[in-house]
């Protein structure tokens, strides 16, 4: 007995649409480390480092030794501070023996921690597996935290005598993930605050300044644009939630 044509037909209808399907699948990859971990890193770092004056600094011949500063993104660190010493209209010189003044930095720690945390009911288990009821979490909480910890000490580089009385100066950055009755992220913390404010219309837009070609002066070097003299002070904007503090000084003082 064969099938009826309209099985026939439905048959072959589902053969055809069951070779027309198919299925796509989109390859992902993530960095070793994470950018949440590079961000709150770096914010804890440039929040250090805003509290140090360098003005004292101007116009001298300074050497950045970064021989005793050591740990995670310690690149950054010594990008950064030749970013403030060339703001503040340091000469940066390339060797110690060149220089009016040699820079010091030290980590003191420059690292992340995580903790978790809940609020709810916790899980309930009586021997003999009489009765068991499982933690009911209405609340939960990650907070992920960078400290930076950093010191400067500078001496003169022929008399090899202390310049300043240097110091130490330290921040934290935060990030916070909160979930109600599994409804979230909710996000907070200094890290969040930054991205905000740096990524909102209504603080920056950089098409509106900067020109569309890159120059640093005309051909001849003795032409070349320098803002040496204007005795700048590195300034940078306010880290949300961070009071404006000053390095923490030792006892020297200057002779």
């Amino acid at each position: 007995m064969y099938p009826c044509p309209q099985a026939r037909r439905a048959f072959a209808a589902a053969v055809i649409l069951s070779c027309g399907l198919g299925c796509a699948t989109t390859k992902t990859s993530n960095t070793a480390r994470t950018a949440t971990e590079q961000l709150l890193l770096s914010n804890a770092i440039d929040q250090s480092l805003n509290k140090v004056d360098f003005s004292a600094m101007h116009g001298r011949r300074v050497f950045l030794d970064p021989t005793y500063l050591d740990g995670v993104d310690k690149q950054y660190v010594v990008a950064s501070l030749r970013h403030h010493l060339l703001y503040n209209g340091v000469h940066l010189a390339a060797a110690a023996d060149q220089a009016d003044v040699i820079l010091e930095p030290r980590s003191g720690g420059i690292g992340t921690d995580t903790n978790e945390s809940y609020y709810g009911i916790p899980g309930i288990s009586l021997p003999g597996g009489l009765f068991s009821m499982p933690e009911i979490k209405l609340v939960t909480r990650t907070n992920q935290n960078a400290t930076a910890k950093i010191g400067l000490a500078a001496y003169d580089a022929g008399e090899k005598s202390i310049v300043g009385g240097g110091g130490v100066t330290i921040a934290k950055a935060t990030h916070s993930n909160w979930n109600f009755l599994g409804v979230g992220p909710f996000i907070t913390g200094t890290m969040n605050k930054e991205l905000k404010s740096a990524t909102s219309k209504d603080v920056y837009d950089p098409s509106a300044d900067l020109p569309r070609s890159v120059a640093f002066g005309t051909h001849s070097p003795s032409q070349f644009e320098t803002y040496a003299h204007d005795r700048p002070t590195f300034t940078p904007p306010p880290v949300p939630g961070q009071a404006a503090v000053e390095i923490r000084q030792t006892g020297h003082a200057d002779h």
